[in-house]
């Protein structure tokens, strides 16, 4: 036996304890081979579970002679046990990824503890309180390796984990396991708490510019002799395994990154911190091999780890980033731009830069959204469906179950997407053969898996199929769809199939006419009139349906074309493109209406002015449902266009007059006041009415708010619009001599007819948007409607003062059409702005008007809500005029609501006591009564209250009414601001609670 296992025997004997299961002898020889093992010149690895059996045999707990259970013992046995397996970690140079993929969280957390305190850590001690550099190297490497391991596991233990299926159940491994599992939570639970202090301490050992050293087998055995023999050598700075600055470095950012991504979850500008750690190793690496570390690093997930950063942190004006189509995605999915993220995919079939992966994870996503009520996306889903599986199509993939799905109820519009996604993702110039072999196949299939024959000619005929299948091939794909048997034949007798009766030629005419009426492609639509007009010349295709409309003034022209082809052509692109106009597709209007264009210029000067005219109206209408919706002005281009159009002296050009009207409202939305009140050409405004009414309304609003003397132009607009309002009297004299007055016509002294103005209004007023000219040409109306000598209810309306106030001859107006414009008006006007109170204001004197009086209430306490952030602020009083209150008073009287009406009484300048004591001495009141007594803060009325209830002998009523005037605030020797501030808090009280009952 050697001396030094003697002295362990010698050591041991006199401990009373339970004989370890391993004889010494045993052991001895264990530390012995694992010794000569570890020697070796290239040992193969060592079994890391060496360091478990190590850790195990000298953590075992002791039993004393009371047969007690005692925490293991601090013996020499224990402490070379430990030492064995710190010597297994240090042969393995304490490679923390082998490490972590064989031992467990307790059995790491064990060793890591037990090499702090070998290196001489203070138990205890926070490390963060420790200053890096003034440690031994071993040290401060110890300290590094531990908190470099709890960021990781904190890392790892966020990752999902697959459950590994358990095997026949044995009691003492469930519990094992059980007690394995409380322990690693435990440990977590300690390693996040302490987890802003690792990273303090990795933070600060990114500033140590020097190399350090970690523990060899050659320093663990010189740490385990007796002091006196160790020299102080591995308190020097060469002993141990040198890991330089930059290696460190290298590790330390990495796991930073890592732990920083992971809060990046709930703290998005940490994604930023990430990105810098990442990329800091990135250029570690690049700068020293990844061969050269120690430590090693997966790249692979580096470069995962810098991507994902690069998408997470880009912004919306890098261009850098958002050249990538990671960010570009990650930005569409974040903003809601779901039309560019299918854009994006639609790109990428040509690129095939996205993995198949990222395309089905974003696919998910789009469908989780869609599971949870967004059913905007239903169409998304689809779109970003049929990218994908044109996409599998291209590169040999089998076609995904969701798109058959999905395709189980074809339509038209998703026929077109699809053939547009098809076009847009094959070149077909430089793409190989195989991949048009690839394409051609699946438009076949396509074919044969549908049963109604108009999707499967949209296929069949478009350009893109036409390419690829030769005729031998079309002809073989008819072949095959005669050929399919009906899925159920409930008859005997066998029946004729349909594709075996033989085509006659108005079979396929009326195949083509079909054709014709769904096409909006402007090549597609020319290739089937020229095959209609092949196969038959005594039709007039422009006539097979009722939906293709053309103005009048242009039909004429059109149909006066000699060649029967060209007239058909001009005539379907025209009424086609109106009617996409008409609907808002803007886009296939402009494809349309550029290819008529294209087509009359060759023949017919008069037609191509009328296109361009045409396409101007189009421009202006794409424009205001586009970039014009969030106040983008239009480009300096398109207004010289219109005021263009507006100067045009061209004879004999058919003119719409929608286009004039569209044209002055344009120039008036847009604040074109100057060009139209001094610019505009004097023949012009003689010859045009629009542009007349136009000139008049812009110079108006021009001089509003302005001095009395400056407003000769609104009486000028006045007089055109009474004018225009009038009707011509005709006397006639009947069979007993007396003269009747009769109206029975539109007076012609006007600039324009009356239904053109208020009839016909909604081409020329209601496309004005700016509200001040909105509320210009409404206060007119207003004004007009108020001069009327039966009126009984005045509407009050902005800027109302500028108008006149009489008209000489009232019986030439017809008031009925002015209050039918003015309803309308005031409409149309809360449908642009319906936060504005004084457009609100004359919606509620309209129903007070009219005795709709509940409506009247809800929109004079709109008009207070929208002005007060729902009266949490004083309602203005110029919007709360006395006049508006005492309306709201009188709806809430018609109403029976006598308590709402006694607390309004307390909203005038001069309270109205009169009213409200009548009101509260109604029994029949149909409002909450005794509980608005909260809202009163008028102490008279409260006294009132008071008197009444006891007179009745309402004894509970009088209680809440003297609680009321008993409040301190309400005391008359309050001072002035506190009174004030009492009765604010009351008004703002009670208006909300109106809100909420009439809103």
């Amino acid at each position: 036996m050697s001396a030094e296992a003697a002295d362990r025997e010698a050591a041991t004997s006199s401990r009373p304890c339970t004989p370890p299961q391993t004889s010494w002898f045993e052991f001895v020889l264990e530390e012995a081979l694992l010794e000569q093992h570890l020697q070796k010149p290239s040992p193969d690895p060592p079994p890391v579970q060496l360091i478990v059996q190590f850790l195990e045999q000298a953590s075992k707990p002791s039993v004393n002679e009371q047969n007690q259970v005692q925490p293991p013992p601090d013996n020499k046995r224990n402490r070379i046990l430990k030492l064995l397996a710190l010597k297994v970690a240090a042969h393995l140079k304490w490679d923390l990824d082998v490490l972590e993929k064989s031992l467990s969280v307790p059995v790491l957390n064990m060793l890591l503890n037990e090499l702090l305190c070998i290196s001489k850590v203070p138990p205890g001690t926070k490390h963060v309180d420790v200053d890096l550099s003034s440690l031994p190297p071993t040290t401060a490497m110890a300290i590094l390796l531990y908190n470099r391991w709890a960021i990781r596991t904190i890392v790892q233990s966020s990752f999902p984990v697959k459950q590994v299926k358990p095997g026949p159940p044995q009691l003492n491994v469930m519990n094992q396991i059980q007690q394995e599992k409380e322990l690693t939570e435990n440990i977590l639970k300690v390693l996040k708490e302490q987890a802003a202090d690792s990273i303090l301490v990795l933070e600060g050992a990114l500033k140590l510019n020097k190399d350090l050293y970690v523990h060899t087998i050659r320093t663990l055995d010189l740490l385990a002799m007796e002091p006196g023999m160790v020299n102080g050598e591995t308190e020097s700075s060469t002993a141990g395994l040198k890991i330089s600055a930059e290696e460190i470095q290298c590790q330390v950012c990495y796991d930073l990154g890592a732990i920083y991504f992971q809060q990046g979850s709930t703290n998005a500008a940490v994604h930023e911190k990430a990105k810098e750690k990442f990329f800091r190793t990135k250029e570690l690496i690049a700068k020293n091999g990844s061969s050269s570390l120690h430590f090693t690093i997966d790249e692979e997930r580096l470069a995962g780890y810098c991507q994902a950063c690069e998408v997470l942190t880009s912004s919306s004006d890098d261009a850098s980033q958002q050249a990538t189509p990671y960010s570009q995605i990650h930005s569409c999915m974040k903003s809601g731009k779901y039309q560019d993220l299918v854009k994006i995919f639609l790109e990428d079939n040509l690129t095939l830069s996205l993995p198949e992966q990222f395309r089905q994870s974003v696919l998910r996503e789009l469908f989780q959204k869609a599971q949870q009520g967004n059913d905007a996306l239903d169409e998304v889903c689809f779109k970003v469906c049929v990218c994908n599986t044109v996409c599998d199509v291209l590169q040999g993939r089998i076609i995904d179950i969701q798109f058959c799905q999905l395709f189980l109820k074809p339509s038209k519009e998703k026929i077109d997407f699809l053939l547009e996604v098809c076009s847009g993702s094959i070149n077909l110039e430089n793409a190989s053969e195989d991949l048009k072999r690839k394409m051609a196949a699946f438009l076949k299939n396509l074919c044969l898996g549908m049963e109604d024959l108009q999707f499967v000619f949209m296929i069949s005929s478009h350009e893109l199929f036409i390419k690829l299948l030769k005729d031998d091939e079309r002809k073989l794909l008819i072949d095959q769809m005669r050929k399919r048997s009906p899925r159920i034949n409930l008859c005997t007798k066998p029946v004729t199939s349909f594709y075996d009766i033989p085509a006659s030629a108005s079979v396929n005419i009326g195949q083509l006419e079909h054709q014709l009426i769904l096409s909006v492609d402007p090549w597609r639509i020319r290739q089937i009139l020229i095959e209609l007009h092949g196969m038959t010349s005594e039709r007039q295709f422009w006539m097979i349906s009722n939906k293709w409309e053309v103005p009048n003034v242009y039909g004429n022209v059109i149909l006066g074309i000699k060649d029967s082809l060209t007239r058909d052509l001009v005539y379907i692109l025209m009424a086609k493109g109106l009617h996409c106009c008409a609907i808002k597709d803007f886009v296939h209007a402009k494809q349309l209406f550029a290819a008529c264009l294209e087509l009359v210029t060759e023949f017919s000067p008069k037609l191509r002015q009328v296109m361009l005219n045409e396409m101007l109206l189009l421009d202006i209408y794409t424009h205001e449902a586009g970039a014009g919706v969030s106040g983008e002005r239009p480009p300096s281009d398109l207004i010289s266009r219109v005021r263009g159009y507006l100067e045009m002296r061209v004879p004999d050009i058919p003119l719409r007059q929608v286009i004039a009207e569209e044209c002055v409202a344009f120039l008036l939305n847009w604040c074109e006041n100057e060009y139209l009140t001094m610019q505009v050409p004097l023949p012009l405004v003689q010859t045009n009415p629009y542009v007349k009414l136009g000139q008049l309304l812009a110079a108006t609003c021009k001089e509003l708010p302005g001095p009395k003397e400056s407003r000769r132009t609104a009486k000028d607009l006045w007089e055109v619009v009474v004018q225009i309002c009038s009707v011509s009297n005709q006397h006639k004299r009947g069979n007993d001599g007396r003269v009747s007055l009769i109206k029975h016509r539109e007076s012609t002294l006007g600039i324009m007819y009356r239904y053109v103005l208020l009839v016909h209004g909604n081409t020329f007023c209601f496309p004005l948007q700016e509200p001040l000219v909105l509320t210009t040409i409404l206060s007119l109306f207003v004004k007009l409607h108020n001069v009327r000598e039966d009126i009984v209810n005045d509407i009050a309306a902005e800027h109302i003062s500028i108008w006149p106030s009489s008209i000489p001859n009232l019986q030439s107006v017809d008031f009925e059409a002015v209050a039918i414009t003015v309803k309308e008006l005031v409409s149309y006007a809360l449908t642009i702005n319906a936060n504005n109170h004084f457009w609100l204001i004359i919606q509620a004197d309209i129903y007070f008007a009219t005795n709709q009086y509940s409506a009247a209430l809800h929109y004079y306490l709109q008009a207070g809500a929208v002005c007060s952030d729902f009266f949490n602020k004083m309602v203005p009083p110029d919007v709360y005029t006395d006049q508006v209150i005492k309306r709201m008073i009188k709806c809430c009287s018609l109403l029976n609501c006598h308590t709402q009406v006694a607390i309004l009484c307390q909203f005038l300048r001069e309270v109205d006591y009169k009213t409200a004591f009548k009101a509260l001495q109604e029994q029949n009141s149909h409002d909450a009564m005794d509980s608005y007594y909260e809202y009163i803060w008028d102490v008279t009325i409260l006294e009132y209250l008071t008197y009444l209830h006891h007179k009745r002998g309402e004894t509970d009523k009088r209680q809440i009414a003297i609680k009321a005037i008993g409040q301190t605030e309400l005391n008359a020797s309050n001072p002035e601001e506190v009174l004030q501030l009492a009765a604010q808090r009351r008004k703002k009280k009670f208006l909300q609670a109106m809100a909420k009952l009439y809103f």
